[in-house]
């Protein structure tokens, strides 16, 4: 027959509810952020896509086309936030910006910055 012993009945019940207020957090948090995060990889990938076909656009459609992609995904982009650099034979873009995400007590400030230099043929 085996003896119990004081306090080892089974319950575990505050750390299965820590466990689950992690959980919830973690759940929120990545809720308000995986979003903005995939709105911020497509502009991305609009700017890396400008950059590869600058040989046959100019500044100002490469200009129009990130900031409408800014704007379809409601990311905080102006032409400030936007720098466009031709060489001799390259372009540069660079986007920087800040999306502010609220949370309760407090706003987080996510800076993004991208930059993509490709030749131009």
């Amino acid at each position: 027959m085996r003896l119990r012993r004081r306090g080892e009945a089974g319950e575990g019940q505050a750390g299965c509810i820590v466990g689950l207020l992690v959980l919830l957090v973690a759940i929120f948090v990545a809720y308000k952020m995986v979003p903005v995060k995939v709105k911020a990889a497509e502009l991305r990938q609009t700017v890396t896509d400008e950059a590869k076909s600058a040989g046959t656009r100019t500044d100002s459609q490469i200009m129009k086309s990130i900031l409408a992609n800014a704007e379809k995904n409601r990311l905080p982009v102006t032409e400030d936030n936007v720098k466009i650099t031709r060489g001799a034979n390259t372009i540069n873009i660079r986007v920087e910006y800040t999306v502010p995400i609220e949370f309760p007590g407090f706003t987080y400030q996510w800076k993004f910055k991208y930059e993509y230099e490709n030749p131009i043929f």
